[in-house]
């Protein structure tokens, strides 16, 4: 069995952020976030979680 969201997966690991931030952000509990990403998600909640992880990366470079 393959893992679903690869894609997602992917851009979470590269921007180092952990679930649990990128989760409140879309206003719900790391662990509802770990739920979803088991089925493959519709590209319209896979945007918002890009865009998510992006304006926390511009955010985290602003800080730095």
């Amino acid at each position: 069995m393959s893992k679903k969201n690869l894609d997602i997966r992917k851009a979470i690991k590269e921007s180092g952020l952990p679930h649990w931030l990128i989760a409140e952000h879309i206003g719900i509990t790391d662990s509802t976030f770990s739920k979803w990403l088991r089925k493959e998600l519709s590209d319209e909640t896979k945007e918002r979680i890009f865009g998510i992880i992006q304006r926390l990366e511009s955010e985290a470079q602003k800080n730095n």
